[in-house]
């Protein structure tokens, strides 16, 4: 009893520090104790604690408890098997703004019979990203936290008419989140128009930019509206905009800012309604620095400016684009149940992606097509990954690495059995040293040595020596 005592303020102050909510009750839903986190979650008053369950405004928080809890005990009683911690969620209104909260609530056992516990964690951003991730119908795969920060600056600004400029690599899913905008602005029924100022001779960026007008120059047979009027109403988006010809920009801009512009060949101003998006793979503050881009053009396009990190910045989310486009590709007839040996699988991980996401799809197809069996090995995988990953870190480990890819290349096993294989092939290959068989697999020792515990391989290196009989 006394060792408790002492125990007791330390878990006190634990709770009282962590973000979710823990609440203490008994049956008649009186609050016994509440950690900061709970009144906060629950929208309690600053220094005001809850003193019941009824005390939580806009929803009967009592009710539900016990709602859950006797539909457990009816369902225990049919036979089922019942964990002790039951879990709902309930929407919440909390000064104002609609909390998604999650309860994870402790069914009472004979000796705290009256006693309720209740944790609480807050839903509402993780759900808010998956409604958002749902309704992208892209590529948009994630759980990087900078994509996630994105995603969610992205549901701001969407309702807004305030220009978006994209900045990143090419390839890392800028058109994506271009069009994700567009789908959760205002303006998600009218046009989305895409252009790319790049991919067009200057010569008729402007005509394609803004129009024109018949005879406007020479093969100008006919009336053109422009991608302007086209997405009148609507939202443009102009990729690769550092590419647009700096004696353009002039025109652009007033189009941007003052929705007006002029048909090649005609004096006559026209009226549009257009949200710009934009987006380059150049950084366009160095251009604007070079001279090579008007400052004031930047400075209007740039009034929300979000920058798209490369896939090597986010080599957690392979894993998940391997599966979402394994899965893609089954619906256009490719195999399905493909399973990636762990070389592969770490050849695809350590590679730079310099063309990101675009490059990674066609990889993973590549590799689909070139796979043995069900299984993806090295050799599937295209030659600039190969190249890579087999790039000589010095002579002897090259020809290290060569013969241990030889001794398990002919190997169709399941990815446990591979890596096992992989694994016993290097440490064959390095003499039992496992720091040495690590350099030929291109990780470190200590990777190498969880591997083995994993996969229940035995530690050359401890193996009693056999004695020797002279």
């Amino acid at each position: 009893m006394h060792e408790m005592e002492n125990v007791l303020p330390l878990l006190e102050a634990i709770v009282s520090y962590i973000d979710e909510g823990v609440l203490l009750a008994d049956k008649t839903g009186e609050i016994l104790y509440q950690n900061p986190a709970a009144g906060e979650l629950l929208g309690a008053r600053p220094n005001e604690p809850l003193t019941s369950l009824a005390d939580i405004k806009g929803v009967d928080f009592q009710g539900a408890l016990e709602d859950v809890m006797q539909k457990a005990d009816r369902r225990e009683k049919n036979g089922e098997t019942i964990s002790n911690l039951i879990q709902f969620s309930l929407g919440i209104s909390v000064r104002g703004e609609q909390k998604e909260l999650e309860f994870h609530c402790c069914r009472p056992c004979e000796a705290q019979a009256n006693l309720r516990l209740v944790m609480i964690q807050d839903r509402t951003d993780g759900r808010r990203l998956n409604t958002l991730l749902g309704r992208s119908d892209s590529d948009l795969i994630t759980r990087d936290a900078c994509m996630l920060d994105i995603l969610e600056r992205v549901d701001k600004v969407a309702p807004m008419q305030a220009p978006v400029l994209l900045q990143g690599e090419s390839g890392t899913g800028k058109t994506h989140i271009a069009r994700l905008v567009h789908r959760l602005s205002r303006r998600a029924k009218r046009p989305f128009v895409e252009i790319n100022c790049g991919a067009i001779p200057e010569t008729l960026i402007e005509s394609e930019l803004f129009g024109h007008v018949k005879g406007a120059f020479t093969g100008a047979t006919q009336n053109r509206p422009g991608r302007f009027r086209a997405a009148d109403g609507g939202t443009l988006f102009l990729d690769e905009i550092g590419d647009v010809p700096l004696h353009l920009q002039a025109k652009l801009l007033r189009a941007i800012q003052d929705g007006i512009i002029e048909p090649v060949g005609s004096d006559q101003p026209v009226k549009v309604d257009v949200r710009i998006i934009s987006a380059s793979n150049k950084n366009l503050r160095d251009l604007v620095d070079a001279g090579e881009f008007r400052a004031d053009l930047f400075y209007r396009l740039a009034v929300f400016p979000l920058h798209v990190p490369p896939i090597r910045q986010r080599r957690g989310d392979i894993p998940l684009l391997f599966k979402h486009f394994c899965k893609k590709l089954e619906g256009r007839g490719y195999p399905s149940g493909v399973q990636w040996s762990p070389q592969a699988t770490r050849m695809m991980m350590n590679y730079p992606w310099p063309g990101n996401v675009r490059e990674l799809e066609n990889a993973v197809e590549h590799a689909i097509i070139c796979a043995e069996g069900s299984v993806i090995l090295p050799e599937c995988l295209p030659q600039e990954v190969r190249s890579f990953g087999s790039a000589p870190k010095n002579g002897n480990h090259t020809v290290a690495a060569a013969t241990i890819h030889s001794t398990i290349a002919t190997d169709t096993g399941n990815p446990k059995e591979l890596a096992t294989n992989e694994i016993n092939a290097a440490l064959k290959q390095a003499g039992g040293n496992k720091t040495l068989a690590a350099k030929y697999l291109g990780v470190d020792r200590t990777t190498l040595w969880r591997r083995m515990r994993r996969l229940k391989i035995a530690d050359p290196e401890l193996r009693e020596p056999q004695p020797s009989y002279g």
